[in-house]
């Protein structure tokens, strides 16, 4: 095998079932990959991101070169040996900080040139040394450098953008080195505008690549915008390669992209807000410092069995929260990528079943449910009974902070 492989199993409509396979082992798709930027999940040991049923992770360009650099993750052994992971592993290229560190940059033809956020070094990222680091990195999955466009972009701003990107595509094409077991995906930019998205699919598919990103989504758009741009660039995409949406999402939004085709995807989110106290349960999102939560006996979750849902209480993971002891965001994160890969599960079954619609439509239901009905706190001082109405506005942008 040179490059990856793809089989795709099954469809029900647009929503696709798969298997991606590389150097590292097979990735059941459509698949969420938890975000190691910087060689380590945020509070989870890799033994505990396998336990949910991950089969790959991601890992960042920028992050690594600068710290602890390629050279010297490559002189411990590659990125899987660095961070006891030994299934495959899928590297940013860069581009996403294009964007985000824009203050930190200037750009040309031949690449960017970044301002260290650690130190204020100065470094040089072409497409070229790109690819060359996730090398040493050794990537199963490695991504074009690109610039991902802001949002909002005029039409000139975006076709300019995207022009880059593909010159940089073919660049990166050209210094990747082919072997069995490691892949290259191309990235489609373009907004949100329909004839720039199929400029930019044409060009990657002339290139030709092993899988293909959908790239320049989730930086403001709105979900509606999302699904609108999914809407007309994924029929344009080869078939028989994997689909990747980039830094994307919610629960709602993955089930809206598995709907229009998508077959993987990364976001910090279920991490994130793991760590500031937000759970994505059945029913919605929850926030554990509320104090409603305080006193309950049961679980997050009834229906999830991660050990958090198993073995602890609302009132004790509150506790944890309020006390600030590290115990609490390592338990949350541990339910939320739980959470995720079991409603990636559910996706790929009902996929195989062929009652996707049946399925993705009762799971969107759920999600607008709410959080079940507060308890009744026993101890409560007399005449102050428990609050049940809106939280107070702290605790409301806690539970609402979600991806940057």
């Amino acid at each position: 095998m040179t490059g990856i492989g793809f089989d795709l199993l099954a469809t029900d409509g647009r929503a696709r079932r798969g298997r991606v396979t590389t150097a590292h082992g097979t990735i059941e798709t459509p698949a969420f990959m938890p975000v190691g930027t910087a060689a380590t999940v945020k509070a989870m040991t890799t033994d505990a991101v396998a336990s949910t049923g991950a089969e790959i992770l991601l890992g960042n360009t920028y992050h690594l070169m600068l710290r602890p650099t390629a050279e010297r993750v490559a002189q411990l052994g590659g990125l899987h040996r660095f961070m006891n992971w030994d299934k495959p592993i899928l590297t940013d290229s860069g581009g996403f900080q294009v964007m985000s560190l824009s203050d930190l940059r200037t750009m040309s033809e031949e690449g960017v040139t970044f301002k260290s956020h650690l130190d204020g070094s100065r470094h040089h990222l072409t497409p070229e040394r790109s690819i060359q680091i996730q090398h040493m990195l050794d990537s199963n999955i490695t991504m074009c450098l690109d610039e991902c466009t802001p949002f909002p972009a005029t039409e000139a701003q975006a076709e300019s953008s995207m022009r880059l990107s593909m010159r940089w595509a073919r660049r990166s094409k050209d210094a990747f080195v082919e072997r069995p077991g490691y892949g290259l995906f191309g990235i489609v930019q373009g907004s949100v505008y329909p004839e720039q998205r199929a400029e930019s699919v044409a060009a990657l598919t002339d290139i030709g690549f092993d899988g293909y990103a959908i790239g320049g989504l989730a930086v403001g758009e709105g979900q509606e915008t999302m699904f609108r741009v999914l809407d007309f660039t994924e029929p344009l995409m080869v078939k028989d390669r994997p689909r990747y949406l980039m830094g994307v999402g919610r629960p709602s939004d993955l089930i809206g992209a598995v709907r229009r085709g998508v077959d993987m995807f990364d976001c910090v989110m279920p991490t994130r807000s793991g760590r500031t106290g937000q759970a994505f349960v059945r029913s919605g999102t929850i926030n554990i410092r509320n104090a409603r939560h305080a006193h309950d006996e049961r679980p997050l979750d009834a229906e999830c069995s991660c050990p958090a849902c198993r073995s602890y209480s609302r009132g004790y993971l509150h506790h944890l929260f309020k006390a600030d002891e590290m115990l609490g965001p390592m338990l949350l994160t541990w339910h939320n990528l739980h959470y995720y890969q079991d409603v990636m599960r559910t996706m790929r079954q009902a996929i195989e079943n062929g009652n996707f619609e049946e399925v993705a439509s009762a799971m969107e239901t759920r999600l607008n449910e709410g959080d079940i009905e507060a308890t009744v706190d026993p101890i409560a001082k007399p005449g102050k009974p428990p609050k049940q109405g809106r939280p107070p506005k702290a605790e409301r942008v806690a539970e609402e902070k979600t991806d940057d």
